[in-house]
């Protein structure tokens, strides 16, 4: 009882036998990549982490840029005598900032000043971030003002 195809050209030739296989093979190393892939937690959690990165990294710039143009409709709504009050007021803080820095370093200790200075390194090279955060506390605090008056 052999099994005898009914015409030669419905039996595959060796040809499409190997290039069968080899598809086979193909398809099967694709899908243990994917189930590779995704039982890889590291690379899935760090995939995320760059994604959430990247969505706060567009999310401070959009702030930002709201919290420079609320600045500055704040600004240009404030009238002279308050900007002139409020340069005054600045160098009167410069001048009383300078007077205690002289005598910070006439009475602090060095331990105590070398970690001072590395605090405002930091706070300067952060600069941008500490100003957006100062600009948006004012537009809260003349907007709460407003808010009473």
């Amino acid at each position: 009882m052999t099994h005898t195809p009914r015409d030669q050209q419905s039996a595959p030739s060796p040809d499409q036998l190997r290039e069968h296989v080899e598809q086979t093979r193909h398809d099967l190393g694709q899908t243990i990549q994917a189930l590779t892939d995704k039982t890889d937690v590291k690379a899935r959690a760090q995939h995320k982490a760059g994604e959430l990165k990247d969505q706060a990294v567009a999310k401070t710039g959009e702030l930002k840029a709201r919290a420079a143009k609320a600045t500055s409709q704040v600004q240009d709504k404030l009238p002279d005598s308050v900007k002139d009050k409020a340069s005054q007021a600045a160098r009167q803080v410069r001048t009383t900032a300078a007077q205690a820095g002289r005598m910070w370093e006439e009475k602090a200790p060095e331990p105590l000043r070398q970690k001072v200075a590395q605090s405002a390194q930091l706070a300067r090279d952060n600069r941008t971030v500490l100003l957006v955060a100062a600009a948006g506390v004012t537009v809260l605090w003349v907007a709460s003002r407003r808010k009473k008056g």
